[in-house]
């Protein structure tokens, strides 16, 4: 009998749980607590961290989980990481749901960096109109330049000061390239820094920015440990010994 254990949070990992449901697979969906509101699951929900990798570990033994699948998000390092070591260490079947990465096109202008750190140094001295799109995880970084004009954009309402003056937008994507193109318009935006998350609900202001000749400071993927990887729902619904009705 299987009982797997999503460790979701991305649109995949909610396209996931409901072909799970639909196919009567015992299950249970974490959330890492990240999201004050997160979107309702067809699946028994969890929200929290699970304290390490022992503690995943004892919750894998705890719980019966049979199969593991991490469909967090491309840069949720930590998470993915923890994943593989407390599958090692039970001898649990792990496959990760990660969506393939975006690759520049003609008409693009990146700049690729390997992490938020080394984005600072890229950024111009002059001031600018900036486009942070990482998150509130990695924004403090940015507080050595406030002569920047920062626009952010969230799921939730910030709870705490941030580190410096911005323009908040508080929403929920996925978004559309009209509306990515009106933001950036309006705000005048004259730089995007984004993370190479991949997938087609954030690609948007990727596209946008080709389209008005934005240069993008790219953010590369962590490396990770080597793991069975997929990039659709319905691999890993063969995975697990179904079949699926969807193509993604």
């Amino acid at each position: 009998m299987i009982r797997a254990l999503i460790l979701g949070g991305t649109a995949n990992a909610s396209l996931l749980a409901a072909e799970i449901a639909r196919a009567g697979i015992e299950a249970v969906y974490s959330y890492g607590g990240r999201t004050r509101a997160p979107a309702d699951q067809p699946l028994p929900t969890r929200i929290g961290g699970f304290g390490g990798v022992a503690g995943l570990a004892d919750y894998i033994r705890h719980a019966g989980i049979t199969h593991l699948i991490d469909a967090t998000h491309p840069f949720a390092a930590e998470m993915s990481r923890h994943a593989v070591e407390a599958c090692t260490q039970t001898g649990t079947p792990l496959i990760a749901l990660e969506r393939a990465p975006w690759t520049k096109t003609p008409g693009d202008s990146w700049v690729e960096v390997a992490d938020v750190n080394a984005i600072v140094v890229v950024l111009p001295e002059s001031p600018a109109k900036i486009f942070l799109a990482i998150g509130r995880q990695h924004i403090a970084p940015f507080a050595t330049k406030p002569h920047h004009v920062y626009t952010l954009r969230f799921v939730d309402p910030p709870e705490a000061p941030l580190p410096f003056a911005a323009d908040v937008i508080v929403s929920r994507g996925p978004f559309t390239l009209d509306g990515e193109l009106e933001m950036l318009r309006t705000r005048g935006i004259a730089w995007i820094v984004a993370r190479n998350s991949g997938g087609a609900g954030a690609r948007a202001k990727i596209d946008a920015a080709r389209m008005l000749g934005i240069p993008v400071i790219m953010i590369s993927r962590p490396r990770l440990p080597d793991r069975l990887r997929v990039e659709s729902v319905a691999e890993v619904m063969h995975w697990l010994g179904h079949r699926t009705c969807l193509g993604a």
